[in-house]
């Protein structure tokens, strides 16, 4: 029988909270005072799980992320869905990128992962994954972005002003748009990781205009932009808090099986689960052969413990 580290196995104290019912109810005729204070409701129960050192944060925020860069490929007139991103990015060669697609779904990634920090260097990063050219209009956006974050403006006011400011830079940088405006969220809130959402809501009833055309409101048009994202928080903040119960539930299982687990280097892939989106079957590490990993997830499978998520025989995905 393995021992696993403790800070690795355990479920998170506390059930994840949830957003108040009021918050979410459909109403065209929201001022932009009520939509903020709707958003501001939603914000306050998701800022408790977001600083909150739970065992599974990794795989909530990566799993965030790749919802977002489903969508984030669809405005980019891509067709690549969630499992295609998926396996685009984990069964990319060894000495290979994970291609266009791919590379869009790194920057989420990364903005999961990395503190919401910008400089000049990871901007260029990230415009690079967006598949965009350098602008010398760029070069500004980091100090535009701390100046913002000193301001004294709401965190969703914030958030939909730099969308704004971005797209105004230069054309078809939508998709840089909405990461930053992540960036600047977790910035104004001093979370320790960014939690992507926005995206993912952009062609959600929030930025759909009330006209009855259902026209999608894009960060350029500023008469309804902020109230659209104030709307679109209270959604997204309900959408992760909904994903992280279910995580959460999944956790606390794999937590009870995992003392149970005797393949060597057993801890390791518990690990991987529970800080990851998804682990490929192939894997192979110091202590587990490429069998031993295929008997490992049959076990966790059997246990109840893990999902495959690919739905095919061969190339498989395993995660919570």
């Amino acid at each position: 029988m393995i021992r696993l580290d403790p800070a690795t196995t355990s479920p998170a104290p506390i059930a994840p909270p949830i957003v108040p019912a009021w918050a979410l109810v459909a109403d065209s005729g929201l001022s932009d005072a009520d939509a903020a204070f709707r958003a501001g409701a939603a914000l306050g129960a998701l800022d408790t799980l977001a600083r909150a050192q739970v065992s599974w944060a990794g795989v909530w925020r990566q799993r965030l992320a790749l919802r977002c860069a489903a969508a984030a490929v669809r405005l980019a007139g891509r067709s690549e869905d969630e499992a295609a991103l998926r396996d685009a990015w984990f069964l990319r060669p060894a000495d290979g990128g994970p291609g266009p697609a791919g590379n869009i779904l790194n920057a989420w990634r990364q903005l999961a992962s990395h503190q919401p920090v910008i400089d000049a260097e990871r901007l260029a990063g990230v415009v690079e994954l967006l598949g965009l050219r350098w602008e010398d209009a760029f070069a500004d956006l980091p100090r535009t972005i701390d100046d913002l974050i000193r301001s004294g403006r709401p965190a969703p006011f914030a958030t939909a002003a730099i969308a704004g400011q971005v797209v105004a830079l230069s054309s078809g940088t939508e998709l840089l748009a909405w990461w930053c405006a992540d960036l600047v969220l977790a910035q104004k809130l001093r979370w320790p990781r960014s939690i992507p959402m926005l995206v993912a809501q952009a062609f959600a009833p929030a930025f759909r205009t009330d006209d009855g055309r259902g026209k999608r409101i894009r960060p350029a048009d500023q008469k309804e932009f902020e109230r659209a994202v104030c709307r679109a928080l209270a959604q997204g903040a309900d959408d992760a808090l909904r994903l992280a119960g279910e995580l959460s539930r999944r956790a606390e299982r794999l937590a009870a099986v995992a003392p149970k687990l005797r393949a060597k280097g057993a801890g390791d892939v518990v690990k991987r689960l529970l800080d990851d989106d998804a682990v490929p079957g192939s894997l192979t590490t110091k202590n587990l052969s490429r069998f031993a990993t295929r008997r490992l997830f049959e076990r966790l499978q059997q246990l109840e413990a893990v999902r495959e998520l690919s739905g095919r025989t061969t190339f498989r995905m395993f995660g919570l």
